[in-house]
């Protein structure tokens, strides 16, 4: 007489949760790269209305008309962390308000409004 015990998964059992597991990993993948996007998209927001605000004090203070972001950098705010690979270098802050805009290698554009 046989009285071995068959304990165990077979194998269709095993592929089915395979493909279970591989369709919440596809659902779950792009909805993360998303919320990861936005995530910069708000941090290099800040960084923008941080030199905005503090060129906004600089021409209250030496009474010009515009600023540059080099002339900022270091005196009225500490060096920016680049979160995407960003670039600030080139941006102007004028006095009756305006838009700056930070442009990344990947191509994404985030603006401004002050």
């Amino acid at each position: 007489m046989n009285t071995q015990s068959k304990k165990g998964f077979t194998l269709v059992e095993i592929m089915i949760v395979v493909v279970i597991i591989g369709l919440l990993a596809a659902m779950a993948i792009p909805a993360f790269q998303k919320v990861r996007e936005q995530s910069r998209e708000k941090a290099i927001t800040n960084n923008l209305r941080q030199i905005a605000s503090a060129g906004q004090q600089y021409i209250l203070e030496e009474g010009v008309t515009q600023v540059t972001y080099t002339l900022l950098e270091g005196d009225y705010f500490a060096a920016i962390q680049n979160v995407a690979d960003e670039t600030y270098t080139s941006i102007i802050v004028g006095e009756n308000g305006g838009t700056i805009t930070a442009s990344t290698s990947g191509g994404m554009e985030v603006v401004f409004t002050y």
